[in-house]
């Protein structure tokens, strides 16, 4: 069989691959935490009435941290002030909190929980890290339809609070079918626009792509801007995994900053990185775009993760799609360092070769790096961690006004951002390395999502916010994740609360599970 009759199959699942790489799939080990949640009886699930006393308090808008008392009632802050200053009301709990910091509960603007949820409601790995309120539906796939997605949350009750965005990808593949490597019509962008306004309609709050992958992959600048402005319409934004974060990053961002100018409407750009060697060093270019953006009055931000690799599918490596071309696939290597920066995880054919990287593999196989990814790609394709990217870059988008905190990982990602993300900030660039302030690295978690979805409920400490709260001990919090044990829990986050329900204590879930979706409401 000729490679032009076996490509269109493997690069099917290779697709296939990406999206559920992408969304995480419902089933797997978390289905028995799924059971154990379904199964637990007498877990408080109505707000409590606590006056949490002698707390360092981090309100998450930067102001300075300060030693205080705060009082919740009704799923509400309703005080807050210097110690002793409040009278708790008759039965009210009282809880010490000295030495310990009290924070509006975290937010994840881009989370990939989105299926998994359904196998693992009790989210452990996400609670571990704080996190109270998280946004699915990025990188251009979301669920569809969105109302449908939002009433399943509502009825599943998770420990978190869920939003979703629309998916670019996810509309173009709905309107183009299989016939998706070509420039849309105007016919065909047209009913992709009906399809956003839906979206928006039944809650979404934006428009995400993903123009790394298929079928964002060949749509055209003008596409992309009418979608936009679709979701403009209705209060949007726009949240972009941009074109190229390698050797046309910098054009990446002009395009992500001209969609916002000509749509009308904020941007937000995924996962900021600058993702090879070709781009090391370009960090502050990027930024200078994002100021002066920001500088004529569009809105423009973006967030990060703590760490210096990426997670995707093997297939973006060779970025021309000829996968089975030996010179495009060494170029690929190539430009990015080499097979001993590619970590294949993911692979079915032969599970026992995921966490090695391409180069050991080849070893293992007696192949070349160029044959080994071939095999990898004719044999269904892998996912991929790729350890290509500079430290130094990471500090510099780190310590940036313009970049927020956020995982791109989820519930079992194999990556360790999904467990580790909120608490690696906290205890490795805050306390250990000094990059960030504990006030500013708080606001990247808390008030700039918050301002970015438009929820003014959350995300900061104040009377009438919602009682969404993290308490952690910021001489112990870190991240324990790591690239072979992508799962392992956090530490030094003491409890969690959402709508004043507390849903984490003393290293585990309670088994409450107060969440719900958010639908945005224009």
């Amino acid at each position: 069989m000729s490679d032009r009759t076996k490509r269109p199959r493997h690069h099917r699942r290779t697709i296939r691959l990406l999206t559920a790489l992408i969304l995480g799939g419902a089933a797997g080990p978390g289905a028995a935490e799924g059971i154990a949640a379904q199964a637990a009886t007498g877990v408080a699930q109505e707000p409590a009435t606590v006056l949490f006393s002698n707390a360092t308090l981090v309100d998450g808008t930067g102001a300075p941290r300060y030693v205080g008392d705060l009082l919740i009632e009704g799923g509400r802050i309703t005080a807050l002030g210097a110690p002793a200053s409040i009278e708790a009301p008759p039965g009210a709990e009282r809880r010490d909190l000295t030495d310990l910091v009290l924070a509006p509960g975290f937010i994840d603007i881009h989370n990939h929980s989105t299926t998994r949820l359904f196998g693992s409601p009790l989210a452990t790995t996400q609670l571990a890290q704080g996190i109270t309120t998280i946004v699915v539906g990025a990188d251009g796939s979301s669920p569809w339809p969105i109302s449908d997605y939002l009433g399943r949350i509502d009825d599943l009750r998770p420990t978190v609070d869920v939003a979703t965005l629309v998916g670019h990808g996810t509309v173009r593949g709905l309107v183009l079918g299989d016939d998706y490597r070509r420039t849309a019509t105007d016919a065909e962008i047209a009913d992709m626009t009906v399809r956003v306004e839906q979206g928006m309609t039944e809650g979404a709050f934006g428009l995400s792509s993903g123009l790394e992958y298929d079928p964002g992959f060949y749509s055209s600048t003008g596409e992309l801007i009418a979608l936009a402005r679709a979701s403009a319409g209705h209060g949007g934004f726009y949240m972009s995994h941009m074109r190229d974060e390698e050797e046309g990053l910098l054009e990446a961002v002009d395009e992500a900053i001209r969609i916002g100018r000509e749509a009308g409407l904020p941007v937000q750009i995924s996962h900021i990185k600058a993702g090879n060697a070709s781009v090391w060093g370009r960090a502050p270019d990027v930024l200078e775009r994002i100021r002066r953006a920001n500088e004529a009055g569009l809105d423009v931000t973006a967030d990060q993760y703590p760490y210096a690799a990426w997670q995707s599918g093997l297939a973006i490596v060779v970025r021309s799609r000829m996968f089975s071309n030996p010179d495009s696939v060494a170029k690929g290597i190539a430009a990015a360092g080499g097979g001993s920066r590619l970590q294949i995880v993911a692979f079915e054919l032969e599970p026992e070769l995921n966490g090695l990287r391409l180069d050991e593999i080849a070893r293992r196989k007696e192949m070349t790096e160029v044959e080994a990814y071939m095999w990898i790609m004719e044999n269904g394709g892998s996912g991929l961690i790729g350890h290509t990217m500079s430290d130094e870059d990471v500090d510099t988008f780190m310590a940036s006004e313009w970049v927020m905190t956020a995982s791109d990982g989820g519930v079992r990602s194999a990556h360790p951002r999904g467990a580790g993300t909120f608490p690696r900030v906290l205890g490795h660039y805050v306390r250990e390395r000094g990059i960030l302030t504990l006030e500013r690295a708080v606001a990247r978690a808390t008030s700039m999502p918050a301002r970015r979805l438009g929820l003014d409920d959350r995300g900061v400490l104040r009377a009438g916010a919602r009682a969404d709260l993290v308490i952690f001990d910021p001489e112990r919090v870190v991240d324990r994740s790591t690239f072979d044990y992508g799962t392992r829990q956090a530490v030094g986050i003491e409890s969690v609360w959402l709508g004043g329900v507390e849903t984490w204590s003393d290293g585990e879930p309670t088994g409450a599970r107060p969440g719900r979706a958010i639908r945005h409401m224009p």
